[in-house]
């Protein structure tokens, strides 16, 4: 049984609900710290998508039979479980999507068909995932607008006197990750929509690192859009969320054709379907779902109050213990932080560094983590990241600081 709010939070009984926790890695007990990348998954999720390909597997909103009918009951209540997880209005202003980049991707090409033109802005932040640069230059490109970078200061936070400077009526959208990847900085993003609604700007809300650390409501943010990845928050790659303001997204013209997003169709004109199916071609990722909800599930029944307290734990024994270590160097040291520690070690390579780290059976990310302008910003190549989620114990973090300590023996 999953292990419940009301009782204490016992990692090592959350541990064991964990499988892959469970095998090695190079021979040895693996210490998973690479979460930011893509989470593991709890039994509960595996289950869930097993016993509906066993069960239920069969195509949704299109079939009288019963098992069509089951199969769409299954995939609506995902919709509606989704919907009450973020507190949005409306089951209908819940799109399932890929993932958080498919979101993004939507609302860039979609929105800026409908409200970008020359000389119009958008803008993003300097810590920004590829996910949420990249896009918007294609929409800037296509509709000849100009894209605007937040600054970040030295501990890789905002400079939020910069965003109101930047925030002038040519701005159309400000997009901006609610915590970063690399750097584990929690923005405000509350502040930033709240000054963005008084010019009239709508927000889109990166949530994919967000989601798995906090609560979210998306109506206490007021944000117009929000996205996040299934795969980050312990359930299937392949499917996400995306929230959108329903006078936003009926203004906003379909992403791809095909089935399901249609009302009628003729060689002379197609009308199409309401929302959410207006953004929903093609047969959906119905078993990841149907995992995502098993996901909500499970996060529900540890409760967002004890994830936060054991990982703030983790997050200062880590940086607490890496500091001891001649040569570290931290990237990323805001006051308000989520479960992430990017570092760098005086004249090692942060590849050769994750290599070694490897062979003793220890997953971290290496590299720039497509966040490449801001390792820009901090004049460096990369990074070394241990990023943690609710399933991570005290032992991981001594094994990483002992494998840090031996590669750096070894390679100075």
């Amino acid at each position: 049984m999953p292990v419940t709010a009301q009782i204490a939070f016992d990692v090592e009984k959350v541990r064991k609900e964990f499988p892959l926790l469970q095998t090695s890695m190079n021979g040895k007990p693996i210490a998973f710290l690479d979460s930011a990348a893509s989470s593991q998954k709890p039994h509960q999720v595996i289950d869930a998508i097993t016993t509906y390909y066993r069960e239920k597997n069969a195509n949704v909103h299109r079939g009288v039979y019963q098992l069509s009918q089951e199969a769409t009951t299954a995939f609506e209540n995902a919709r509606e479980r989704a919907r009450s997880f973020i507190n949005a209005p409306a089951s209908k202003e819940v799109i399932f999507v890929r993932g958080c980049t498919e979101g993004i991707n939507l609302v860039a090409s979609t929105f800026g068909k409908r409200f970008l033109k020359e000389g119009n802005e958008v803008l993003v932040s300097g810590m920004e995932h590829h996910s949420n640069i990249v896009p918007w230059q294609m929409a800037c490109e296509d509709r000849g607008a100009r894209l605007r970078v937040i600054p970040v200061n030295d501990r890789g936070e905002l400079i939020m006197e910069e965003f109101e400077r930047l925030l002038t009526d040519k701005v159309k959208i400000v997009a901006v990750t609610h915590v970063s990847n690399t750097l584990g900085t929690i923005n405000p993003v509350a502040e930033i929509i709240a000054k963005a609604h008084e010019k009239g700007i709508p927000v889109l809300v990166d949530g994919a690192q967000a989601i798995p650390h906090m609560k979210v409501d998306v109506q206490e943010l007021d944000a117009d859009f929000y996205t996040f990845s299934g795969h980050k928050m312990f359930g299937p790659t392949g499917i996400g969320v995306l929230y959108g303001k329903e006078k936003w997204l009926n203004e906003m013209p379909p992403y791809q054709g095909g089935g399901e997003m249609i009302e009628t169709v003729t060689f002379e004109k197609t009308t199409y379907n309401e929302l959410p199916h207006k953004f929903e071609a093609g047969t959906p990722d119905i078993a990841g779902a149907v995992g995502l909800e098993a996901a909500i599930e499970y996060i529900q029944s540890i409760g967002y109050e004890a994830i936060h307290r054991h990982e703030a734990e983790l997050l200062a024994y880590g940086a607490h213990q890496l500091q001891q270590i001649e040569g570290i160097r931290f990237i990323g040291t805001a006051r308000e932080k989520a479960s992430v520690i990017s570092f760098l070690v005086e004249g090692i390579h942060p590849y050769d560094l994750g290599t070694i780290l490897d062979k003793l059976g220890i997953a971290v990310r290496t590299g720039h983590h497509c966040t490449q302008p801001l390792m820009e910003r901090f004049c460096i190549p990369g990074t070394v990241r241990a990023s943690l989620a609710f399933y991570n114990n005290k032992n991981d973090i001594d094994r990483l600081v002992e494998g840090v300590r031996r590669a750096v023996a070894m390679l100075k």
